[in-house]
């Protein structure tokens, strides 16, 4: 083997590449390839000027021959100069695509009217840089001829001459092991293909090799642009950067073996700070390893460590950046919630969810923002009401744009004459509705008119949003996340609250997105079996805008494909889009799209036809694995236990009460400092529902889940700690906190007496009581927005709702029993203050009412329930279960409904 010198960089050494070896097919292409370039490039020119002549042929500017016959010399000029264009073309392709591989650019620059030639060009520049790659002529030579068996030698680069040992047999393989993210970056197999292959455009070899292969973590490579930290790769023989193992070595083994920057728990998608100062990496080993989840609580033996908080951080990039999906997300999520509560059952809660799905949940709860979706909702059907009543169509809104001041259309062409409380702004291109009188809109029962507008991502000062319809074309996206730019689209166009009858039709993808809205978005494989739908469907664009707004929709239905057009699918759908209202979103290589969406690796989105550069709202895959996760959780009807309470050895009032059942009130304690309340109580909320003690790392992660300095951190918990004083903050040995006996929540007083509420019923029916008595009103009512987005992830909303709940259904039964309704009726009453959704409880409600023989007071309940259920933010009615009691207790409700509804 030869000896080499090691690069060296500021006098340091570096370890050398390997060099890549080829397979002898690509050599042999790549020659032939060669070969072909050239003689189209230089080969043509030289026989067009030997046997041709000039490139132009003097006759053609010979006046008379415009007027005159054509003969065989002109036509023969005119062929020839069709040639010579032919040939110009290919070779600026030719130079596009040298210099994008060359370079390493990634996707090279489009040359116009050139589809085909510049697919010819990019497959021989392309098998030509794979030849010219170090090493790639002489290795697949030696590889013809079988190798005896031998340990795979790394190179390894020290500070003097070093020999290269390469030595590879067939019972070996190279793998890439998949790293985690850097903020908002994850890696790609395009990326990967530039690392190891020495080109991006070689990603598909490194998926055909994995494709639907189980993954460390059980799941398989189905998509080509989701790939998960952790995964670990199948590489073609020519990699470099990769690791050596043998050929039949379990994944997960590779793993441990190998994993580089990556951590064994792939779902978590962390890993260690590997730079960190080492007075940083000793404050950690103190302190402790990782811990992905808090103890449970009451559980003092349980263990808390401090959490590295990149796995939150990583969601909060984007599911909370994605503020009006996030939105939709949660709204369509606590309608599930509601109907879970349908059906739970006594002394268990509903499954609440967890690992990635819990932490999903925190991002959405951080970054939703229900009041921009309110006005963007109400401003809009606002906008079509006003429209309707001067008969006048909706004008193409392209696109929008929502901040914390305004909501502004961009429409075309510009219409100087915008309804109240619209104003028509630059001359009639914008129309804007101000936030503070968005605020004040009522509710509108007018239809939506622009169901088709979507997110696309964020600027400095806000959302912005496209209409997909208003394309009136094919758009078309591309990029190395092609299919979570896709992913997200879909996420918000099904939970929107600003479309009415919406349909979205996932190709290639997206089947899991069922679980979500199951109504709404359908999967299928391929173009071919939607098209004919498509067309036979199809309706007139105005006639399909003024039906929105006058009463008449018809369903909005928009397209969304991971899988490339053929060119007579791609016609065929863009002639669809000229006369139809519905959109059509196409990954690949589209022809002729009217708009082009480029999603690049800095995750900046751009869509050159409307001056739009954004950054990019993405739904990476372990993200779109947490929403399914989620989603999936919200559907379970089997429920879990409520888990037991550690006992309280007094019930005595303590020095300092933490009131979270209703109303958040600290009592025993003085005033703080203006401003610095909220924090310091939330503060207070989580150490005492978690007696187990929090260390200051994970209590940072909680209150701060954007990130926090280490010296606002402290400040904070010193600051609280003089608030309470040192005999009631206490610091354990191993630096985590917890408070001290004389602190103690009113849910912990609640926990206790219902504990002790055995023996008779007499008894049970006093401590029930009391228990109930501590109840008043929601959990934690009035939180701040934005803070305690952490009880998604946590035990306390799903214990306390289910625990008075059942707390109130005993003592309802012991009341009822001993013929008692009117004290029955408000044991649930209680319960209902902070329970409400629990459809058990209106049903002991109406038993217990029922019990009072006021047949008045029993259709008031009735009333209410049904007012209720027909007005429920969340929607759904009310349980199957709840309409069958009403029918059996008073069978007369339904004809009163109607009569009231009627009226």
């Amino acid at each position: 083997m030869p000896t080499r010198e090691p690069a060296r960089s500021h006098g340091r050494h570096v370890p050398m590449r390997v060099p890549a070896r080829r397979r002898a097919g690509d050599v042999v292409a790549g020659i032939g390839a060669l070969i072909l370039l050239v003689a189209l490039i230089g080969g043509v020119p030289y026989a067009l000027l030997t046997y041709a002549g000039p490139l132009v042929d003097p006759d053609l500017f010979d006046i008379d021959a415009l007027t005159g016959s054509v003969g065989p010399s002109t036509m023969i000029a005119v062929l020839v100069l069709l040639v010579w264009l032919a040939w110009f073309q290919l070779f600026v392709c030719v130079l596009v695509e040298v210099y994008a591989g060359v370079r390493r650019v990634g996707m090279p620059a489009r040359v116009p009217l050139s589809g085909g030639t510049q697919f010819l060009a990019n497959k021989l520049v392309s098998a030509v840089l794979l030849l010219f790659t170090a090493g790639a002529m002489a290795a697949p030579l030696v590889r013809l001829a079988p190798t005896p068996a031998a340990p795979p030698v790394t190179a390894v680069a020290y500070s003097a001459p070093i020999v290269e040992q390469t030595l590879e047999t067939a019972k070996t393989k190279k793998v890439y092991v998949v790293q985690p993210p850097h903020g908002r970056h994850h890696e790609s197999l395009w990326e990967i293909a530039e690392k190891c292959l020495g080109d991006g455009r070689r990603y598909p070899e490194i998926y055909r090799l994995n494709q639907a292969k189980a993954q460390p973590d059980g799941t398989r490579l189905k998509m080509a642009d989701l790939i998960r930290p952790g995964w670990v790769l199948d590489m073609p023989d020519d990699a470099r950067n990769v690791h050596i193992v043998p050929a039949d070595q379990p994944r997960h083994q590779t793993l441990r073996e190998h994993p580089g920057r990556a951590h064994a728990d792939s779902h978590a998608g962390r890993h260690a700070d590997r730079d960190a100062k080492p007075d940083q990496q000793e404050q950690k080993k103190r302190a402790g390893t990782e811990h992905r989840r808090p103890p449970q609580h009451g559980s003092v033996k349980a263990e808390q460590r401090p959490v590295i908080q990149e796995s939150q951080a990583d969601f909060t990039d984007y599911l909370a950046a994605a503020s009006l999906a996030a939105a939709g997300l949660l709204l369509v999520l606590a309608r599930r919630r509601r109907e879970q509560l349908w059906r739970r059952v006594f002394g268990r809660r509903i499954v609440r969810p967890q690992a990635d799905a819990a932490q999903a949940e925190v991002a959405l709860r951080l970054g939703g923002d229900a009041p921009g979706a309110r006005i963007l909702d109400i401003g809009l059907r606002l906008l079509g009401a006003e429209l309707a009543a001067r008969r006048r169509t909706p004008p193409t809104v392209y696109g929008a744009h929502l901040s914390a001041r305004t909501l502004d259309l961009w429409i075309h062409p510009p219409d100087g004459d915008a309804p109240l409380p619209w104003t028509a702004q630059d001359g009639g291109q914008v129309w804007r509705l101000p936030a503070h009188e968005g605020r004040l809109l009522e509710e509108q029962a007018g239809g939506a008119p622009y169901p088709g507008l979507v997110s696309i991502g964020t600027d400095a000062s806000g959302r912005v949003l496209i209409d997909l319809e208003a394309a009136q074309g094919l758009i078309n996206v591309r990029g190395p996340q092609t299919t979570a730019a896709l992913a997200a689209l879909a996420v918000e166009l099904a939970t929107n609250r600003w479309s009415d009858r919406m349909r979205v039709t996932l190709v290639g993808f997206g089947e899991e997105l069922t679980a979500i809205a199951p109504d709404r978005i359908r999967a299928v494989g391929s173009l071919a079996e939607v098209l004919p739908e498509l067309e036979a469907s199809a309706a007139p664009r105005r006639e399909v805008l003024t039906g929105r707004i006058t009463g008449s929709p018809r369903g909005a239905h928009y397209l969304l494909s991971a899988v490339a057009p053929t060119h007579d699918e791609a016609r065929r759908l863009a002639l669809l889009a000229r006369r139809d209202t519905a959109g059509y979103v196409l990954a690949g290589e589209v022809p002729h799209a009217t708009w082009t969406l480029e999603i690049g690796d800095d995750g900046k989105a751009k869509i050159a036809e409307l001056g739009f550069e954004v950054d990019a709202q993405l739904l990476p895959r372990r993200h779109y694995r947490a929403l399914i996760d989620l989603f999936r959780t919200a559907g379970r009807l089997d429920g879990e236990p409520i888990p037991q309470a550690e006992p309280l050895e007094a019930t005595q009032p303590p020095a300092v009460e933490i009131r979270i059942l209703g109303p958040i009130e600290v009592a025993g304690l003085g005033p703080l400092e203006e401003g610095r309340m909220a924090l310091a109580t939330e503060l207070l909320v989580y150490l005492s529902t978690h007696t187990g003690g929090v260390h200051p790392v994970v209590l940072g992660g909680v209150l701060w889940p954007r990130g926090v300095q280490d010296m606002v951190r402290d400040a904070t918990i010193a600051r609280v700690a003089d608030w309470l004083g040192p005999e009631h903050l206490l610091t354990d040995e191993a630096g985590r906190l917890r408070l001290g006996p004389e602190v103690r929540t009113d849910w912990a007083l609640f926990r206790e007496l219902v504990r002790r509420s055995g023996g008779d019923p007499t008894a049970r029916a006093v401590l029930l009581e009391k228990a109930l008595g501590l109840v008043r009103g929601p959990l934690l009512t009035g939180r701040p927005p934005g803070r305690y987005a952490w009880l998604a992830a946590d035990d306390l909303e799903y214990d306390t709702a289910a625990a008075v709940a059942d707390a109130a259904h005993q003592l309802c039964e012991i009341r009822l029993g001993q013929g008692q309704p009117d004290a029955a009726v408000a044991a649930v009453r209680a319960a209902l203050l902070l329970a409400a959704d629990d459809e058990g409880l209106w049903r002991d409600l109406l038993r217990a009412t029922h019990a009072t023989e006021d047949n008045l007071r029993l259709r008031a309940v009735v009333e209410g329930l049904t007012r209720r259920a027909a007005s429920h933010p969340y929607g759904g009615g009310m349980a199957p279960e709840t309409e069958a009691l009403i029918e059996e207790l008073l069978p007369t409700w339904r004809i009163h409904v109607v009569r009231e509804s009627s009226a």
